[in-house]
């Protein structure tokens, strides 16, 4: 008689796969059991959850190397508890089918979890992005300008041709593509001809057109389809449809090569991943707006500071933080440059020149005044309205700082300016010189650029190993569970258990 071996004492004290264990079962698991149309399943969907959890927390993320692991590593067969090693097929399966569904509410479960533990307190939230690889060829790209270019050559082409055919068999000339060949097949059923097929056949006249006329159909439909998929992108991939060519800083060939990919946007606190969003943006800018909304949408909480680099800097952004009463560290994208003894003492710098508010007019070094002349407005995607007014002089003429000044040739000085940038501006650079925005500033730099050198060193984690957005954003949700429980376990090891901010002389 053999009796079972309790694998949990083979296992040292204090593994990570405890944690694991612990943490995945105060979890509500009501929306993951809903994604199974019936109730008997080989494995448990928790077994299986806890099992990619602990595998991304061990570096491993492809499903075969996790099957391998659930049959080779006792802390994986503890996991199990009895249950079958999962297939890599059925790893697949519930990631794609079933845990792509719910990943975002168990992560937010466990951002609740740590704020109850008094580790997420929702006051500071530093904001960052990077570019991951997608798991695309980096050669199957689409581009806009491209498709849109031949598109409308295509449109001439129909145009000029249409007519012709047309007239050749006595249609009308309003007559469309589709309608043409349609009536064109007629023909064919009518006199009942065979189309010749191969070399050395002559092809009639009827079977010409009919073949030229499906060919601009296929063509036409192609070019719609390429950009009914583009949105608000200038590029796509033909592997991974949802993926974006963009410039990586893994650049081996140093030619400035795009590849596709996402930009990964996570928020910060207290060393935590508090919250993750993918986007095709190729620049932070207009990240910030949905992605803190879609925080908020799952926390029900708001941050009190948010703090991030000069990328994510725009009158839009500062506008948003202010009207739901969010204080603002954001960078100002001049903020280094305005740093130097040059821009200070620079005479044609916008910011350095002399404004009459009451004239609404400027003057420049040379005493000359550059007068408000039109204003413009556009309109962004998260429906702020940025207005920017544009100022100009009359005529530079033989003033001596004319090629010091500009290089416009029409001869005169024009400045664009946003007033609300300039509003702005002082009151952040204010809250960023003080005393407590110099310790977020070193923060920000600390935690939140820390996260991704873990993911990217430690994690060995650069690019996807899935296709499409939803299927990606998975693969980093569990990422994220998997670096923050580590993290829990390491601070509680340290002792730095409700320690929010590091010190000023940390960095």
């Amino acid at each position: 008689m053999v009796l079972p071996l309790d694998l949990g004492i083979c296992i040292p004290e204090g593994d990570f796969v405890f944690k694991v264990a612990e943490t995945c079962e105060d979890l509500d698991y009501t929306e993951l059991m809903r994604t199974y149309v019936r109730a008997w399943r080989k494995i448990n969907p928790i077994t299986l959850f806890e099992i990619l959890v602990f595998a991304f927390m061990n570096r491993i993320f492809t499903s075969r190397e996790i099957e391998r692991a659930c049959k080779t590593d006792i802390r994986f067969m503890w996991l199990l508890n009895g249950e079958p090693a999962p297939s890599d097929s059925t790893i697949t399966r519930f990631m794609r089918g079933h845990l792509a569904e719910v990943i975002e509410d168990l992560f937010y479960q466990f951002v609740v979890k740590l704020h109850e533990m008094g580790e997420v307190k929702y006051r500071n939230l530093f904001v960052d992005g990077t570019k991951i690889e997608a798991y695309a060829n980096k050669y199957t790209f689409v581009w806009k300008k491209a498709v849109e270019k031949n598109f409308i050559k295509l449109n001439q082409k129909i145009e000029s041709v249409l007519p012709v055919i047309a007239e050749r068999y006595g249609f009308t000339q309003d007559i469309t593509l589709e309608k043409c060949h349609d009536a064109l097949v007629r023909q064919v059923q009518w006199l009942n001809l065979v189309f010749a097929v191969g070399k050395g056949h002559h092809k009639t006249q009827l079977q010409r057109d009919i073949e030229m006329i499906e060919a601009f159909m296929s063509k036409k439909g192609e070019y719609l389809s390429h950009l009914g998929k583009f949105g608000n992108r200038n590029s796509y991939s033909k592997t991974d449809v949802d993926a974006t060519f963009m410039h990586m800083k893994e650049d081996y060939m140093r030619n400035g090569q795009l590849k596709p990919g996402y930009n990964i946007q996570i928020g910060v606190e207290s060393e935590y991943i508090v919250g993750v969003g993918s986007f095709s943006n190729r620049t932070d800018v207009n990240t910030l707006i949905p992605f803190l909304e879609r925080i908020q949408s799952h926390t029900h909480r708001k941050f009190e500071r948010i703090i991030a680099d000069a990328g994510y800097e725009s009158s839009e952004n500062y506008l948003y933080l202010e009207e739901n009463g969010q204080e603002c560290f954001i960078k100002p994208q001049n903020y280094e440059i305005s740093k130097t003894r040059k821009y200070k003492t620079d005479p044609y710098s916008v910011e350095n020149m002399a404004y009459d508010p009451k004239k609404d007019e400027y003057t420049c070094p040379d005493g000359r005044k550059l007068k408000f002349r039109r204003e413009s407005k556009k309109t962004t995607e998260n429906g702020y309205v940025i207005a920017t007014r544009y100022y100009s002089n009359d005529r530079c003429g033989r003033c001596p700082h004319k090629n010091k000044c500009h290089r416009s040739q029409k001869g005169c000085r024009t400045i664009r300016v946003n007033q609300v940038l300039n509003e702005y501006r002082p009151k952040v650079l204010e809250a960023l010189t003080s005393d407590e925005g110099i310790l977020l500033r070193r923060n920000r730099s600390i935690q939140v650029e820390g996260v991704f050198g873990v993911l990217k060193e430690d994690y060995g984690f650069r690019r996807f190993l899935t296709r499409g957005k939803r299927n990606i954003e998975t693969q980093f949700f569990l990422l994220a569970f998997a670096f923050n429980i580590e993290k829990l376990c390491n601070r509680t090891k340290k002792g730095r258990i409700g320690l929010d901010l590091f010190p000023s002389n940390a960095s």
